[in-house]
């Protein structure tokens, strides 16, 4: 209640907050016509350009300090209000200038006045040439190249798009992110496409800011010499170095400000997104290398020696430079020095007799484990919170809440005897998969559909086996363009790991996980696993039957109902596999929504009438029938044969047959056609239409 109370105390305040954070668009743009078109006094006028100077240097620093041009989205916008708010200064200016120029150099502020007199010494000719400098080097230097850079930023980041799009897909059903995050993802490749675009186009007022700058500069000049000849009878010397002087002073008092935004817009837009600020970045790899600065420093020694340089100047750059490489390289040698040391010392500190062996010294195998030479480490590093070890959690997740039980820990260690980018992948000790991963480059995996080849080193995705292609970090959005789905070396570790764990699920749920899902279940059916297990059924006998189901590629989160057939159907089938065809039929809404989701017509692959006679007969021959080579034969190509076909019109690799023979084709077909299902009529709910379009042994 006090929490409440205390909540609906503050939301005037909240509310308020919001509503002040609203207003200040609309009231910054009524300044800024305010400025046009209303007087203003000379300290109001010091006030608006020392906020301007502030702004702009501000400016500059948060866009020194982001991460990602993103970070900055506002960017655009504040570029067009601070140059509204620059040449709303300047009709300000020019109207104090022009109205009250002839009383003296204070007449518009002491802003413009000290900016007229002490930056360039009262001179209005220095004056003249260094406001004209900073124009060039705004206006042909930096808004020019930050301007280019925005353009062509926009036109790679649009071509790149469906790259990007379809390598969120591909993450996404792989597992690796959930809809939220590949929602998210899509927004800032959208948000990327519009910043860059809005770039492109802010751009351009900074450079007419400059354009407009020089033609105030000179509009001032002649009308000032017009107002204090002609109006107040100055003599035209006074009334040039008087009137010039003070725009002089407006136009630097600008100027500079608009120098300092258009550096904040180049950083922004030519900085390489990474989770550093740009200070960092610079810091961090120019001065990482010793030997660069020690030759740099040789180079500036030799120049100071020779004859007329600056000895003094050149001689102490030199020095420090090669007194600063020593100390990096000594760091260096130190930080290497001590890891060394670390690995010898546990060795070293080992006892140094034989001790008795004991229960202690027998190591249990790992259910899954995942082995990886040295140059995959940093990508498994705690200490470096390694990108592969957040994809792992995501993987188990997914499998539990996709697959229906939670899957063992996979446990991660280093094999120095694997080549430096190899990994294995091992199931109770014995490998299932194994592949190449290189940190730093980027798989770029041909769907089918690519419209050329980008050059890199060719290999196969570990994965599904697609053609594939290790790419440099730079070739990534070209490969993008050519329709390459793009993945990170963390990515196609963790998508080969997520492709075993699923085709190994059944190998994976032992008795510990069997028990955790009836613990689960009795939460919140206790009655129903007290009445099943272990009083009609054996814990043995649910997990052969949970086996059964995902070798077949059947999820078992719906335990209710797969507890309640066996409830049903326990006391008379004893048998494991007669138990697991009697739930499929309890399941047959889900599997058939599994491999045709929604409400329409089945189109499936069926058995012709003669070849399933003949099989029915080999099923009715004894307890154990068999199939006589010739017939497993013609079986298994007239399958595949109409496998291929119903690949071809793009439909689900499915084989309906009667129930009586679909546990007997379901084994014999698997282990040669994997990707294959075999469906019964009776999974098949009465709702739905069947229509057989390929049929095996029709030939």
């Amino acid at each position: 209640m006090n929490a409440r109370t205390g909540f609906l105390a503050r939301r005037p305040e909240v509310l308020q907050s919001t509503n002040l954070r609203a207003l200040a668009g609309p009231i910054l743009i009524c300044m800024i016509l305010g400025m046009m078109i209303l007087p203003l006094p000379p300290f109001l006028l010091d006030l608006l350009f020392t906020f301007n100077i502030a702004l702009s240097v501000m400016v500059l620093l948060v866009s020194m300090y982001t991460m990602k041009p993103l970070d900055f989205a506002a960017f655009p916008s504040v570029l067009l209000f601070s140059t509204l708010l620059r040449l709303s200064l300047n009709v300000a200016s020019t109207r104090v200038v022009l109205l009250e120029g002839h009383t003296g150099p204070g007449a518009a502020g002491q802003v413009i006045e000290s900016f007229g007199h002490f930056l360039v010494g009262g001179n209005f000719a220095v004056g003249i040439v260094v406001f004209v400098i900073l124009m060039v080097i705004n206006f042909m230097v930096i808004t020019k190249g930050a301007g280019r850079i925005a353009e062509v930023s926009a036109r790679f980041t649009l071509d790149a798009m469906p790259g990007k799009q379809m390598a969120i897909d591909a993450d996404l059903n792989a597992g690796l992110i959930n809809e939220e995050a590949a929602r998210k993802r899509r927004t800032e490749i959208a948000q990327e496409a519009e910043f860059y675009g809005s770039m492109d186009g802010a751009s351009k007022f900074v450079r007419g800011d400059a354009i407009a700058g020089l033609l105030i500069m000179a509009i001032n000049i002649i009308g000032g010499l017009i107002v204090g000849v002609v109006q107040h009878g100055m003599p035209f010397a006074a009334a040039g170095e008087t009137y010039t002087l003070l725009t002089i002073g407006d136009g630097l008092v600008a100027q500079i400000p608009s120098l300092v935004i258009s550096t904040a817009a180049g950083v922004i837009v030519s900085r390489v997104a990474t989770n550093e600020d740009i200070g960092t970045q610079l810091t961090g790899q120019l001065f990482t290398n010793p030997r660069v600065l020690m030759i740099t420093g040789t180079i500036i020694l030799v120049m100071g020696l020779i004859p007329g340089m600056p000895h003094f100047a050149f001689l102490l750059l030199g020095a420090g430079a090669i007194q600063l490489g020593r100390v990096m390289k000594k760091s260096a040698e130190a930080k290497k020095a001590s890891a060394v040391l670390a690995e010898v010392l546990p060795a070293a500190a080992a006892p140094t007799e034989n001790a008795e062996a004991s229960w202690d010294d027998v190591a249990l195998i790992d259910t899954l484990g995942l082995e990886v030479g040295y140059r995959i480490i940093p990508l498994v590093d705690k200490n470096t919170d390694g990108e592969l070890l957040k994809r792992i959690k995501s993987i188990r997740k997914k499998f539990a809440q996709e697959i229906g039980f939670l899957p063992p820990v996979i446990h991660i260690r280093d094999n120095l005897e694997l080549r430096p980018n190899a990994y294995r992948i091992a199931l109770k000790g014995v490998e299932v998969g194994s592949g190449e991963a290189f940190p730093g480059q980027w798989l770029a995996i041909n769907p089918g559909q690519v419209s050329a080849v980008v050059p890199g080193t060719p290999t196969t995705d570990p994965a599904f086996g697609l053609p594939a292609i290790w790419i440099d970090s730079n070739m990534r959005e070209q490969a993008q363009v050519f329709g390459y789905t793009v993945v990170d070396s963390s990515t196609v570790v963790a998508t080969h790991l997520n492709h075993l764990v699923v085709t190994h699920a059944a190998e994976l749920l032992g008795r510990r996980e069997v028990q955790a899902l009836i613990e689960r279940v009795q939460k919140d059916t206790p009655s129903l696993v007290d009445d099943l297990v272990p009083k009609v059924l054996a814990l043995t006998t649910l997990q052969k039957v949970l086996q059964n189901l995902l070798e077949e590629g059947v999820p078992i989160r719906d335990m209710r109902t797969i507890m309640e057939s066996l409830a049903e159907h326990a006391p008379r089938m004893p048998d494991a596999h007669d138990l697991t065809a009697a739930v499929r039929i309890s399941l047959g809404r889900a599997i058939t929504q599994q491999w045709f989701p929604g409400n329409g017509d089945m189109q499936v692959m069926g058995l012709d009438a003669n070849l399933e006679r003949v099989l029915s007969q080999t099923l009715t021959s004894g307890p154990n029938p068999g199939l006589e080579p010739g017939l497993a034969h013609t079986l298994l190509t007239q399958t595949e044969m109409a496998m291929g076909r119903q690949q071809a019109l793009g439909l689900a690799p499915v084989l309906l047959v009667q129930h009586a023979l679909r546990p007997m084709l379901s084994r014999f077909l698997r282990r040669s056609l994997p990707q294959l299902k075999v469906l019964s009529y009776a999974e098949v709910p009465d709702t739905r239409n069947v229509r057989v379009v390929n049929g095996v042994g029709a030939g």
